[in-house]
């Protein structure tokens, strides 16, 4: 079988173990979600700490140009706690034949122009990022993709250029659907800038984006007719998302009443304060994601497996998860299988042990001896993003630990857009970051450790593990697909592949003067999502 290469950012993928529909139907009447109650003329501000790269919303690459996208442009389908989807504008789907995937759309949706959006809307949006390549979250589920066909109104059909089990949950959770008659004209859909300069934004949404200014706001205003909540139309009239430097800076503006939620997760250590703070209420959304290092085998020193090692021994896990998390994480096994996956989950997969002699020992028996001094001589460059505080703190913890050892690491901090596109580059010795749902064995492996996935960090290109995901990849029955899973899983622990550190439900504050959101897994969706800020609703 040919492989075929992985090119998007995380995506997610339900378990098929048959071809048929394998989704439930669309609620009766209203949308997916209860809230919304009567409509106001308040303004609902949120504080983010990173402006938008992309509006085009397939070319997205940061939090906030989810968060604000997502607001103009749906997703086919909606997720739960534990990862399996839900219906959202298709209310129905699943396979043909293993070689024919399928959608069924709701047929009560407009764009903000009043044109309808219909099955074309979807068949051209994937058709456009297959042919145009378009480098966002979207192009690397496709690479199983013929073409997609509209064979009705409501009915969108997916020719497969071989079997794929998880691909129809893949695209329709992380895929957006774009209007055809906008987008089209413009050319490309990988080169489209979509920032309004040729009249503003048409989509469907409960938000659509009216006014913007590059490190100051971006402020959408309400859509009036929004089938998708019960309602029909979002109780705030705007949403502005205002761009602070820090989540500190995020905090003392919620608490002072300049802005009413803050958009990423909070910092461990503030959580129980903000708690007991009058006037902010904490909301819990469930992790299905990951925090990892990545160690860059493009790096000749990093290449050896004995190096890896060395370094995946260097790092003290717990006390990470105790004084950084506060102890909201927990241990995944070093497993890229989290405990959450409970049906892939195997506990024979243990925690590399932190031990700064064994460290030593792997380092000697590398070839590399120590100085005087006691250090190797050889150093190792770690990024990460300064925006993520979280990930600040522990980088700081591993280059100690790592010194423990003899191993020199030099932190390079940056700001997120600058970290991005280093991490895109291969720019770095060491990748330090996490992933907000990885909720499928087979994508997320294959994203991360075939050849060309669009997060395979380490570059690695290992033909046993190939084989491995690739077979997973066109395996239905799921009992085997856990089987083969687990054996791949033990081949990235024992060559260090990936470094998984820990997982964690986050938490979100927002002010107690608004009520009605509504929680989904990870921080890409958190309590900022589509359903939650068109529900959410001042109080009285």
């Amino acid at each position: 079988m040919k492989r075929k290469p992985v090119l998007a950012a995380v995506t997610a993928a339900v378990l098929v173990a048959g071809l048929s529909a394998c989704a439930p139907s669309a609620p009766e009447g209203g949308g997916g979600a209860s809230g919304g109650g009567t409509t106001t003329d308040a303004t609902l501000s949120i504080g983010t700490t990173t402006d938008v790269v992309n509006f085009n919303p397939v070319l997205g690459n940061s939090r906030t140009d989810s968060w604000v996208t997502n607001l103009m442009y749906p997703h086919l389908l909606s997720i739960s706690d534990d990862g399996s989807k839900e219906a959202h504008v298709a209310t129905d789907w699943g396979y043909v034949d293993e070689t024919t995937g399928y959608y069924e759309i709701r047929d009560d949706l407009t764009w903000s122009d009043g044109e309808p959006l219909t099955a074309e809307d979807v068949a051209y949006t994937l058709n456009a990022v297959k042919a145009d390549e378009a480098p966002g979250t979207f192009f690397g589920q496709l690479g199983n993709l013929d073409v997609a066909e509209a064979v009705s109104d409501t009915r969108v059909e997916l020719t497969l250029t071989q079997p794929d089990s998880s691909i129809i949950d893949e695209i329709g959770f992380w895929g957006v659907v774009v209007p055809q008659h906008i987008f089209e004209p413009q050319g490309s859909i990988a080169t489209f800038a979509n920032d309004g300069s040729d009249g503003g934004w048409v989509g469907m949404g409960p938000f659509i984006m009216s006014d913007f200014q590059v490190g100051q706001h971006y402020t959408l205003e309400r859509v009036e007719d929004y089938p998708l909540i019960e309602s029909g139309t979002p109780a705030a009239a705007k949403v502005v998302f205002r761009v602070y430097p820090d989540v500190n800076t995020e905090i003392l503006a919620l608490q002072s009443g300049e802005i009413d939620v803050i958009a990423n997760a909070l910092p461990p250590a503030q959580v129980e304060q903000l708690r007991s703070t009058d006037g902010i209420e904490v909301i819990e959304a469930a992790g299905l994601g990951y925090a990892h290092l990545v160690y860059n085998m493009d790096q000749p020193d990093l290449a050896n497996v004995l190096v890896r090692q060395a370094l995946a021994h260097a790092v003290d896990y717990e006390a990470i998860r105790t004084v950084v998390l506060q102890g909201q994480a927990v241990s995944t096994g070093s497993s890229a299988l989290m405990p959450v996956l409970a049906n892939y989950y195997d506990e024979t997969v243990t925690e590399y042990a932190f031990d700064p002699e064994l460290s030593r020992s792997l380092m000697e028996e590398a070839g590399y001896v120590a100085g005087a001094d006691g250090k190797f001589p050889i150093s190792f460059r770690l990024i990460y993003s300064l925006q993520d505080s979280v990930t600040a703190q522990w980088a700081t913890m591993v280059k100690d630990s790592a010194a423990q050892a003899g191993i020199t690491i030099e932190l390079q901090g940056t700001e997120r857009n600058t970290y991005l596109a280093k991490t895109q580059e291969g720019d770095y010795d060491i990748y330090a970051g996490n992933f907000a749902i990885m909720d499928d064995p087979v994508t997320n492996f294959a994203l991360s450790y075939l050849p060309g996935g669009a997060i395979n960090y380490t570059h690695v290109d290992d033909p046993e593990l190939n084989a491995l995901i690739e077979e997973g990849m066109v395996t239905f029955d799921e009992e085997q697909k856990i089987e083969i899973m687990r054996e791949a899983n033990k081949i990235v622990h024992e060559q260090v592949y990936d470094n998984i550190m820990y997982t964690q439900n986050l938490f979100f504050a927002v002010s107690d003067e608004w009520t009605g959101f509504i929680s989904k897994p990870s921080e890409l969706l958190s309590i900022v999502n589509p359903l939650s800020l068109a529900s959410a609703t001042p109080v009285e």
